[in-house]
């Protein structure tokens, strides 16, 4: 009984170590291929035009020693007969481990997919990470059906569960589905997009940074973050600075004295903002700055000086330049840019 025992043992533990020493070296076969055959691939793709085959390169190579492995354990535990062993469960827990990580890789992959194309200036595509998610939770539920049907759970009943559940779930989440889908006519409108410069009547102003699944965020010009209700956004009366283009009219309100020669005023405040357009060629445009006379002020003739600039942003530089160079024009040329004043008459009673 005893040496039957032994040899009983000793035969298992020879097949187990022949799956061992399977398995490990498909684990080392997958090694070698990322290292090297993938990494030349990756190489390779880099120098292409298309981003497709950087998108399939990124998603794939975490799996790549998964995928061995599991391969190695098929031809393994097949090849090999162990005493009581139950094949069919064995396949169907390593199928069941391929089912998960297709679906880990599909939704990486589409989730990269769209957030790559829809960056793309070309397409306009709206980006955000509504988007991704949604496309992220879909997969992962199709592949959640798939395994189950795999492992021979009836999806039917659990679907009608769903469905009666899903009542209960809409009354309980109203705030929650009513920004959610507040968040897809955003995104479907196309009228506020990711990279927007906005301004809310609530007086909230910035970059839009992201259209998430709840809340939109939004980054001002003091690198602060605003985050906005989607429902509350998509009732709100909004200026977006960058639709139809982001190129703009900013102005510069400037003004003399009554005693002025208004002729020559004109011509050194062009002459002026001529030198800012060449002395911030990124923020302005080609366009040449114009100059109006706007009004008969209280003590003085006010004026405004129109730029055209490539986005909201860059007014704020614009008129710390320019109003630097014309105040030190004004001085050098003896142009009075007067104080407010008024002139009082008193009467005398007799």
């Amino acid at each position: 009984m005893k040496a039957h025992l032994l040899n009983y043992l000793q035969i298992n533990w020879i097949a187990m170590s022949k799956v061992a020493a399977i398995v490990l070296f498909s684990v080392f076969v997958g090694y070698i291929f990322k290292k090297i055959i993938f990494a030349y691939f990756t190489k390779v793709a880099k120098n292409t035009k298309t981003q497709l085959d950087d998108i399939v390169i990124a998603t794939s190579g975490p799996h790549i020693i998964f995928w061995s492995m599991l391969i190695g354990s098929y031809f393994a535990f097949s090849a090999v007969q162990l005493p009581g062993l139950n094949f069919p469960l064995i396949n169907k827990a390593l199928i069941s481990l391929w089912i998960i990580s297709a679906t880990l890789l599909t939704s990486n992959f589409t989730a990269l997919l769209i957030k790559t194309y829809t960056n793309n200036d070309a397409l306009k595509l709206p980006s955000s990470s509504l988007i991704e998610n949604t496309a992220k939770i879909v997969i992962i539920a199709l592949g959640v059906l798939m395994l189950l049907s795999h492992l021979g759970v009836s999806i039917a009943p659990l679907l009608t569960a769903l469905g009666v559940g899903s009542l209960a779930v809409a009354l309980a989440l109203q705030e929650t589905l009513s920004n959610l889908f507040a968040g897809f006519h955003i995104l479907a409108s196309k009228q506020i997009l990711t990279g927007d410069y906005i301004k809310t009547d609530g007086g909230q102003e910035g970059v839009v940074l992201d259209i998430g699944w709840r809340s939109t965020r939004i980054k001002q010009l003091n690198n602060n973050i605003v985050i906005i209700p989607n429902s509350k956004l998509a009732s709100s009366t909004v200026v977006n600075f960058d639709q139809i283009e982001r190129e703009m009219a900013a102005s510069v309100d400037c003004s003399v004295s009554y005693t002025s020669n208004l002729d020559f005023v004109e011509k050194v405040a062009l002459e002026v903002a001529s030198q800012t357009i060449k002395a911030l060629p990124d923020a302005l445009c080609s366009t040449d700055p114009v100059l109006r006379f706007t009004s008969f002020g209280d003590s003085a003739i006010s004026f405004k000086v129109v730029f055209r600039i490539k986005q909201f942003s860059e007014q704020y530089l614009l008129t710390h330049e320019f109003i630097k160079r014309l105040h030190k024009r004004f001085n050098q040329e003896n142009i009075e840019i007067p104080f407010p004043q008024r002139v009082v008459y008193l009467k005398k009673e007799v």
